[in-house]
C-alpha cells in the first residue's frame, strides 16, 4: 500500500516521523509521502528533518518519501516555493487545494496545476476542467482523500479527473495515528468517491505511482 499525504510533529500532526513509519509498517504500507504544512518561513528546516529519518524508515520496510504541503501560500508563490522544495531535496511536492473546508486562496488550484515541480494536488474542491486539463497536462496527480470534510467533493473531484485524464492518487493526510487507512478503508474511500471495483483495485495499486517512485 502506499501513503503520499502525512503530517508529523514538524506541522500539525501528532506523531514523529519514526512512529509513523512503525504505524505504517504494521498496517502494510510500502511507500510513505512524509509531507507537513510549510510555507517560506519552514520549508528547509522540514525537509532537513525528514530527511534524517529516510534511511532508517527501511528498517521498518517503508520507503519514506520526504516532501512537503505548501499550505495557504499566495498563489503566485506557490510555483517558485515548489522549485525551492525539489532544489532542497523534496521527492514529493504537495499543494494544499482549495478545500471546501478552509479559506484557501482562489487560485490556489490554478498555480498548482500549472506548474511542473508540483506533483499533487491536494483535497482540490471544486476542481474545474480547466485546472483539471492543465494538471494533466502538467503531470500533475489530482487526491481523493480519507480526510473528513476535505472529502466532500470526493465524487465531483474525481468526475473532473476522469474526465481530463488527470493522474489520481487516494491518501490519508493523516494527522494522528487513528488517521491511517487500513485496506479495507482505502478500498471505501475510492470506492465511496465513485471509482468501480477495477479502477479502484488500480488507482490504490502500487503500480500506480511508479512515476513517483522512479522520479
Amino acid at each position: 500500500m502506499y501513503d503520499l499525504h502525512t503530517h508529523t510533529v514538524f506541522s500539525d500532526g501528532e506523531l514523529l516521523p519514526s512512529e509513523l513509519v512503525r504505524r505504517a509498517s504494521v498496517l502494510g504500507y510500502r511507500v510513505l509521502g512524509i509531507t507537513d504544512h510549510v510555507d517560506a518561513s519552514n520549508i528547509s528546516s522540514v525537509l532537513s528533518s525528514v530527511l534524517e529519518v529516510v534511511s532508517s524508515s527501511s528498517l521498518y520496510g517503508v520507503h519514506v518519501i520526504a516532501g512537503v504541503e505548501i499550505t495557504h501560500v499566495p498563489p503566485d508563490e506557490i510555483a517558485a516555493l515548489a522549485k525551492r522544495a525539489k532544489d532542497e531535496g523534496a521527492g514529493v511536492v504537495i499543494v494544499h487545494g482549495e478545500t471546501v473546508t478552509e479559506p484557501v486562496c482562489p487560485g490556489t488550484n490554478m498555480a498548482a496545476c500549472s506548474s511542473s515541480d508540483v506533483d499533487i494536488l491536494a483535497h482540490p474542491g471544486f476542481l474545474t476542467e480547466e485546472e483539471g486539463f492543465l494538471a494533466a497536462e502538467n503531470g500533475v496527480a489530482v487526491e481523493i482523500t480519507g480526510r473528513g470534510g476535505h472529502n466532500r467533493t470526493n465524487g465531483h473531484v474525481l468526475k473532473v479527473a476522469k474526465l481530463c485524464g488527470c493522474r489520481i492518487v487516494v491518501d490519508s493526510d493523516a494527522h494522528g495515528p487513528g488517521d491511517l487507512m487500513d485496506s479495507y478503508a482505502r478500498k471505501a474511500v475510492a470506492m465511496g468517491a465513485g471509482m468501480d471495483e477495477i479502477s479502484s483495485n488500480s488507482i490504490l495499486s502500487m503500480e500506480n505511482i511508479d512515476w513517483m517512485i522512479k522520479s
